[in-house]
């Protein structure tokens, strides 16, 4: 049986001071990148503007969100089901608070963990992918 598929746009958002930040959705354990399902005929970079606005109070301009790939890993909150997410980098500074059906939202070191239980996109694939940029880019 293969897995069903669900379709996200995702942030990797950074800032000023070099930190991400992560959010963990209301009712669940794993924290993870911003950003979420994208919609039937919507463009990735709308759904994750979308999105960020939604959860986070974000606006964010879609021209300067920078893409870095598509990365699929075992859904944190849907077992049987895997995310395809189309990951981008936007920076920001803005003061940031959960909205919607985000419950927390933290900044971290993106070189550890934080301490925190990291969703399976996150702690295997963009976590481990920020860490080798800024190693390349050093």
């Amino acid at each position: 049986m293969t897995a069903k598929t669900i379709r996200i746009a995702a942030a990797l958002l950074i800032g000023p001071d070099g930190r991400t930040l992560l959010v963990r959705k209301r009712g669940t354990r794993a924290f993870m990148q911003p950003g979420g399902k994208i919609e039937a005929g919507e463009q990735p970079v709308h759904a994750l503007a979308r999105e960020l606005e939604e959860e986070l109070g974000l606006l964010i301009d879609t021209a300067a969100a920078t893409y870095l790939g598509q990365f699929a890993a075992p859904a944190a909150n849907e077992p049987g089901h895997e995310v395809l997410a189309e990951l981008f980098r936007v920076n920001s500074g803005a003061a940031l608070a959960p909205a919607a059906e985000i419950e927390e939202v933290v900044w971290i070191d993106p070189a550890g963990d934080g301490g925190l239980l990291l969703a399976p996109l996150t702690r295997d694939l963009i976590l481990p992918f920020h860490r080798a940029s800024l190693v390349t880019a050093v």
